[in-house]
């Protein structure tokens, strides 16, 4: 269920703001959103698996803060990376 590397790579080079960027909020957000689409999907077919369920609703909360620190901080670097991930708030 994790991430392989090189799809973990790949996200970080499509969202780095510069060279050698691996925790700007974009960043974060964007590992974040594949984790939650990965749980959703393991959560469709194993639906008792409250462990996994748990940690799904920790990385939702997670994301939430980091965007909404990203609103509050800088509002066009916010609607960027909602409109590129397909979020929709």
């Amino acid at each position: 269920m994790a991430i392989s590397k090189e799809k973990k790579d790949q996200l970080i080079k499509e969202y780095a703001t510069h060279e050698g960027d691996t925790g700007s909020v974009e960043v974060q957000v964007a590992l974040l959103t594949e984790d939650i689409n990965n749980l959703t999907d393991h959560m469709k077919s194993h639906k008792h698996d409250h462990h996994s369920y748990v940690g799904l609703l920790k990385k939702i909360g997670h994301r939430r803060n980091l965007l909404r620190y990203l609103q509050d901080n800088d509002l066009d670097r916010y609607r960027a990376l909602i409109k590129k991930l397909g979020l929709r708030r």
